[in-house]
């Protein structure tokens, strides 16, 4: 995870471009959540570029032994993109250029052919999404990886939302990071999470307002 520093200044960061916001929102699992993070709003150039920067950071401050990145699709291609360019302008890299690839939907029957684009699979290879929601993305992206001939080595996301997998009644005692952890065994880096979000809110007297109903979400759905 990020320092204490980056974790902050990336919750202001979402907050500033509008991805992250506070409010009434239903997430894709149907639960009335008092906060939303999207980070398909992070949409120009410039609002990527600084976000690549933070992935870049946590991935170092992680201290993992890696080769290259991988980004599912579909929003894990820019990013895998993104942060191999601001990987390669890290100075804890020492000019060392980091590989990247990721795989289309649906494969291709002409031109280079297959699912795969990009460099070869091959070494520890760093998943990089958005979020875990229910972890598909993470279970394809390691049939494909060791498909390959390579191995995932870690999982890198922007936002950890430390809340229990599943539906009302039936929750997991687990969230979905967790249970990616324990089913592949793969470390998962994350740039920010919810601890991260309530400390804004006790320290913003702008979003105090929303801090009750951060809490009480959490209560009802936060891992222990």
């Amino acid at each position: 995870m990020s320092t204490g520093s980056e974790r902050s200044a990336f919750v202001q960061f979402a907050l500033n471009e509008g991805v992250l916001r506070f409010g009434s929102f239903v997430t894709k699992s149907g639960r009335t959540s008092p906060y939303f993070f999207n980070a398909g709003l992070f949409n120009s150039g410039a609002s990527v570029g600084r976000l690549a920067q933070f992935y870049a950071q946590a991935l170092v401050d992680s201290k993992l032994p890696f080769d290259m990145l991988f980004g599912p699709a579909y929003k894990g291609i820019p990013l895998a993109t993104a942060t191999a360019v601001a990987l390669a302008a890290h100075p804890a890299l020492n000019g060392r250029s980091i590989d990247f690839a990721y795989n289309r939907k649906e494969a291709k029957d002409h031109g280079e052919g297959g699912v795969l684009v990009g460099a070869p699979l091959k070494g520890r290879v760093v998943i990089i999404d958005d979020v875990i929601t229910a972890g598909t993305s993470v279970r394809e992206s390691v049939e494909i990886i060791r498909a390959a001939g390579a191995e995932p080595c870690a999982v890198l996301i922007a936002m950890d939302r430390m809340e229990r997998a599943g539906a009302d009644g039936q929750l997991s005692p687990h969230s979905a990071v967790q249970e990616v952890q324990q089913r592949y065994g793969l470390p998962v880096v994350t740039i920010a999470s919810l601890d991260d979000i309530l400390m804004l809110l006790a320290q913003n007297a702008e979003f105090a307002q929303y801090r009750d109903a951060v809490l009480a979400y959490r209560a009802r759905y936060g891992i222990q």
